[in-house]
């Protein structure tokens, strides 16, 4: 796996871990594709959303389905809210829906214009950011007598989303990236107008938790590394490198990266791509630590529990190839090895 500094860095592989470790693949797992998984804050529940317009809720531990609330249409995203016994979600029919799991009651918080892409819950404020391909990101404040409290106007479509603990940031269909403050108030105005260092569709991104940077993914199996320090001596820091790529049949196959998952603990990060593998990096000394796992269809999302010591992997066709004859979607559980995840020590010269 050669890596790209700028053009020229190298990422090199540090093992392959064959020892045998615990995993499961989850008992009614969505009926269509499934569009993400996203770990409980204080537990091992999963919430996953699919095509088959259905949020489900998974005890990892005990595997099995608590509860399922169906929806009207496609869900492209989903978000536990606060604790493990709310979730918010949205999808094709525009609305932007609580559940509470508890009492199994539901509530339309608002609408977009157009299909929601992305829902990210943000601890620190206790809002909801959705972002939507109606070209705009919508705050919103469930307390609230009216719920959403702030929309930020966007040129492009949301395409990927994700919150640090002071930042939003926002990659649209034309790899622009968006950076806002969202320390004190729902900003009107980006920090920060980027545009992708990767030069194809972004597919994924997600802010490292020392809130120093974000990873972004793209259709071309790469990732870039970036940092939101604009400094000379920090943006020398950032890169990308080629991954999810393979030989068959003596041609090159360059596969989409369609998730990101970092661990909460170390920082290192996993990416799962068309290609069916999960692997996981150790970002700051540019290595492959582990090909996790190789699984018989794509990779459309990742989540780590909030331990890091379960990984989520939904195994789900995302038509890369159109329509065609596809294994069935599962969602696996595997137990996360601290060599998993645990960044290589640097060598003393």
């Amino acid at each position: 796996y050669n890596a790209e500094y700028m053009g020229a860095a190298r990422f090199s592989c540090l093992c392959w871990v064959c020892m045998e470790v615990q995993e499961i693949v989850l008992v009614s797992p969505p009926t269509d594709g499934i569009t993400a998984v996203k770990f409980a804050p204080d537990s091992n529940l999963l919430l996953a959303s699919s095509w088959d317009a259905s949020v489900r809720l998974f005890d990892t531990d005990a595997n099995i389905l608590k509860a399922i609330q169906p929806g009207k249409a496609a869900l492209l995203d989903v978000s536990f809210y606060q604790d493990s016994s709310h979730a918010v979600s949205g999808g094709l029919d525009r609305s932007l829906r609580l559940f509470d799991f508890t009492t199994s009651s539901e509530t339309v918080l608002g609408t977009h214009e157009a299909p929601i892409k992305q829902v990210v819950f943000h601890k620190e404020t206790g809002l909801i950011f959705s972002g939507s391909w109606d070209k705009t990101v919508c705050a919103w404040d469930p307390r609230a007598a009216n719920a959403q409290i702030g929309r930020l106007p966007l040129p492009e479509k949301v395409f990927a989303m994700d919150v640090s603990s002071t930042k939003l940031v926002v990659g649209t269909n034309a790899r622009r990236v968006l950076i806002y403050d969202i320390r004190k108030a729902v900003p009107t105005e980006p920090e920060q107008h980027r545009e992708s260092s990767l030069k194809y569709q972004t597919r994924c991104i997600k802010c490292n938790p020392d809130n120093q940077g974000y990873a972004l993914s793209s259709v071309e199996g790469r990732v870039a590394i970036e940092y939101f320090d604009l400094s000379p001596e920090v943006q020398k820091q950032k890169y990308a490198f080629k991954c999810h790529r393979a030989t068959v049949n003596g041609t090159d196959v360059v596969y989409p990266v369609n998730a990101l998952a970092y661990h909460p603990g170390y920082g290192t990060f996993a990416s799962g791509g068309c290609d069916g593998v999960v692997n996981i990096w150790d970002g700051s000394n540019k290595k492959r630590i582990v090909k996790l796992k190789q699984c018989n269809t794509s990779i459309s999302s990742l989540a780590f529990n909030a331990s890091g010591s379960k990984i989520a992997i939904a195994a789900s066709y995302t038509f890369e190839e159109g329509e065609k004859e596809h294994p069935a979607d599962q969602i696996i559980v595997r137990d996360i090895l601290d060599s998993d995840v645990r960044p290589k020590m640097k060598e003393v010269v």
